[in-house]
């Protein structure tokens, strides 16, 4: 589904007429550039819009069959890779920011519930440079406020009332943006627009306390949570309030919150319909538990490949319920391949934004360059710096004054490596991009 269903819904039935491109929201139509010629030459009959991602299964409870699926619908207001895009733009447009409704349906009816999830909507920046965590850089602190404001009008305009569940760790780098993001809350938070802080409780690792977080949330959500329609179409009940979760990445932290919202609410919806007695859960049975399990997690590692280049974290929690060993060695080297693929992002490059141009500014940008494409020299000349230490530390037994050149070589070495460490920014490529004319 290009929109969501209450969208479509309360478009009405002449919107189902339109060419599919034209039902999807613009925001989340990936293959706009793409299409742009195609609409030119009148070609709407043959354009297929393109969105993030669809999951989907049935699951049989008792002589009843139900339908759940999961749509993701990425914005690309301000798209980007991981650490290439962070927070939010003047616009009000923040990095990662994805819609996702979870549909079920059974016997004529059709229940949908919409989350959202984007970076911390601040200005700020996470620069790549050569540590495994580069530090986090708060910009422009005074027009926090404004910035913050404009994101969460438009969310309000959008979905309705909105309720901010910040996942953020409250100690380190994290901390002080939980610190701000809190501070710049306080000028928006009313009746309609709310704020919770949770990571204080979860943890990295205590997921299985996410239980104290719905308890917070579940009147407001089962009150004003979600979509009902009967067999023949009609509104039941409408979804007035959405559920806005953030972590730093929004991919691992805010998939574990929002798979375990969506359940409770699908819960919800299957007592309201009579599929659930009053205490019967998921966990009841074992196959809507384990295909809802693996619905939300593939949904997470499909998120996280776009945004991160690897599967989601944590995502052992998702799929069973609890951390495994392999899934904590599995965490551990999507954790190395996203420090490597950090340096890499052609997402601009799919919408137009920038284009590959063979020929042009090469002088200047190879004269740029040539500081940042030194890190294969530095790192040649740590490691011969080091040998040569080792070839004279073999030859002290024969002469002590080997001991000195072992050292000095050792210490220039080190000094190489340290003064790369201290400089990590000025030995990373980064994009060079053109602005299409």
């Amino acid at each position: 589904m290009f929109c969501s269903a209450q969208r479509l819904n309360d478009l009405g039935d002449e919107s189902r007429l339109l060419p599919l491109w034209r039902q999807a929201e613009p925001r989340f139509l990936w293959n706009n550039y793409m299409l742009e010629v195609l609409i030119d030459n009148k070609l709407e009959p043959y354009l297929l819009p393109v969105v993030q991602g669809f999951h989907h299964f049935q699951a049989v409870i008792g002589k009843d069959i139900i339908d759940v699926s999961l749509t993701a619908r990425r914005c690309t207001g301000r798209n980007g890779t991981r650490m290439w895009r962070r927070g939010v733009d003047p616009d009000g447009y923040v990095a990662n920011f994805v819609e996702i409704e979870q549909i079920m349906q059974f016997n004529g009816y059709t229940a949908s519930f919409v989350q959202v999830r984007g970076s911390i909507p601040l200005l700020w920046q996470q620069i790549v440079d050569l540590t495994y965590k580069p530090k986090f850089e708060l910009l422009k602190l005074e027009e926090a406020p404004r910035v913050l404001e404009r994101h969460f009008l438009d969310l309000r305009k959008k979905y309705g009332a909105v309720l901010a569940v910040d996942v953020v760790n409250e100690h380190g780098g994290e901390g002080r943006l939980c610190e701000k993001f809190g501070d710049a809350s306080q000028h928006v938070a009313g009746n309609d627009i709310s704020a919770l802080g949770f990571h204080h409780v979860c943890g990295h690792v205590h997921f299985d306390r996410l239980s104290i977080l719905y308890d917070q949330i579940q009147d407001i959500l089962e009150r004003n949570g979600y979509l009902l329609l009967n067999g023949k179409g009609e509104k039941m009940k409408e979804q007035v309030r959405v559920v806005r979760t953030n972590c730093i990445d929004c991919l691992d932290r805010t998939n574990v919150t929002q798979s375990m919202i969506g359940r409770n609410m699908l819960e919800y919806q299957l007592r309201r319909l009579g599929v659930f007695g009053a205490e019967e859960t998921i966990s009841s049975h074992p196959n809507l538990d384990e295909n809802f399990k693996i619905l939300w997690a593939n949904h997470g590692d499909d998120i996280s490949i776009q945004y991160s280049g690897t599967p989601a974290l944590k995502g052992d929690f998702v799929r069973f319920g609890h951390r495994t060993i392999q899934g904590i060695l599995q965490d551990g080297v999507n954790a190395l391949l996203r420090y490597y693929f950090n340096n890499f992002d052609a997402i601009d490059l799919l919408q137009g934004h920038y284009i590959v141009s063979v020929g042009r500014d090469t002088a200047a940008t190879s004269q740029k360059g040539c500081l940042e494409a030194s890190f294969p020299l530095a790192l040649g000349l740590v490691l011969i710096g080091f040998l040569f230490a080792a070839m004279s530390l073999r030859q002290v037994q024969y002469n002590f004054r080997h001991i000195f050149f072992s050292l000095m070589w050792a210490g220039i070495s080190i000094g190489i490596a340290a003064f790369v460490r201290a400089n990590g920014r000025v030995f990373c490529n980064r994009p060079r991009l053109h602005n299409p004319r």
